[in-house]
């Protein structure tokens, strides 16, 4: 840091010198020039016939003034005339310094106004040119993060009210027929009371998951990072589980190695298995197979979990990751949820310092997760 502003610093250290060079130069050549030379008796005869004229001295008396206060006091009277000429030299090159000043709140002011122009600095200001334009980038990058998020805000409350419309209008439109016809045989009232109810569970999983990303705080999650023995981890889940595979007629294979640890949060790395076996069951096709596969991978642990399902194009493996994305909207809105699931276990596995992808090959989607390893020593590989 401290070299950064070298050739700035060698500039005013140059225009000190320069400047002092100057000044003694333009002080010797009125001295020898000026002042012991073709002024010398011109001066003194000034002076001699000022005293006379303003103080009514006599010649002599003029001369011996001369002599008293101005050849007596030569060499202070040089020093004075030299410190002068050092501090009009110095004001001369402090012009330089302050135009430095003022290309720099210029520049600064240009930051502030995000106008997104190029910052143009002179060379001996390069270094405080890079931070500023670094400075500009950062600040182009959280106003976009900004507009992001506020779009973000927007797409959630558009969602809601477009997911929760259909189930809630269902409920309402079956209780006002059960309401309506109170004579209603007890076999289509158990019907219609059935889907009401359908309807109203679906409706609760929907606020669930928008309750889950308005409220999920992401970004104090390391204050709760803890060693994880993830083998069990993922054996409890496929435990778990066993109620919708059985549902489902799933069959749930497992390959985990032994002493799988990972560094994180608990809760939310759960989530993030939670959310992907969800996802494998709801696009399974029934009598299909979900397989649980983890292992070490270099300094990492990966994560695979696959099911058989219908093939995802290759353009579509990477938007599943985008929040109220699903691959088939009217499958979805029966077994899937609001598209929110796939995205926030993306957002925790990346704050892990980990990766997520999606692979599809012929009926198999698999989703493979990796996670930094947590050493046997105690510490992360990182």
């Amino acid at each position: 840091m401290k070299k950064r502003y070298t050739r700035l610093k060698l500039k005013m250290l140059l225009l000190v010198v320069v400047g002092t060079i100057i000044a003694w130069g333009v002080g010797i050549f009125l001295l020898e020039v000026v002042v012991d030379g073709v002024l010398q008796d011109p001066f003194a005869r000034f002076f001699v016939w000022a005293a006379q004229a303003l103080f009514g001295e006599s010649r002599q008396g003029a001369l011996e003034l001369y002599q008293i206060y101005i050849r007596g006091n030569k060499p202070e009277i040089l020093m004075l005339g030299m410190v002068i000429l050092m501090l009009i030299a110095f004001y001369l090159a402090m012009g330089r310094f302050t135009g430095w000043l003022d290309q720099i709140g210029g520049a600064t002011r240009q930051v502030i106004s995000e106008s997104g122009e190029a910052i143009c600095l002179p060379k001996e200001l390069g270094p405080l040119q890079e931070d500023l334009k670094a400075i500009q980038t950062q600040l182009t990058r959280r106003e976009e993060a900004a507009r992001e998020s506020e779009q973000r805000k927007q797409d959630l409350i558009a969602f809601l009210a477009h997911d929760l419309k259909t189930p809630l209008t269902s409920v309402v439109g079956y209780l006002t027929l059960l309401r309506d016809k109170p004579d209603m045989d007890s076999v289509q009232r158990a019907k219609y009371t059935g889907i009401a109810l359908d309807k109203a569970e679906r409706l609760e999983e929907l606020l669930g998951e928008f309750f889950d990303i308005t409220r999920m705080d992401l970004k104090s999650m390391e204050k709760d990072m803890t060693p994880i023995q993830l083998t069990v981890l993922l054996e409890q889940l496929a435990d778990e589980f066993y109620p919708l595979f059985v549902e489902k007629d799933l069959t749930c294979e497992t390959n985990i190695e032994h002493h799988l640890s990972v560094r994180g949060d608990p809760d939310k790395l759960a989530r993030v298995f939670d959310n992907v076996l969800r996802n494998a069951v709801s696009y399974s096709t029934p009598g299909g197979q979900v397989a649980i596969q983890a292992g070490r991978s270099g300094s990492a642990v990966e994560v695979v979990v696959s099911n058989e399902g219908l093939e995802i194009p290759e353009g579509e493996l990477a938007r599943i990751f985008q929040k109220f994305y699903r691959l088939d909207a009217a499958r979805s809105s029966r077994t899937g949820g609001a598209g929110l699931g796939l995205a926030i276990a993306k957002e925790i596995v990346e704050l892990h310092g980990g990766s997520i992808r999606a692979e599809s090959t012929g009926k198999v989607t698999s989703f493979v997760i990796t996670l930094p390893q947590y050493g046997e020593e105690g510490g992360t590989h990182e």
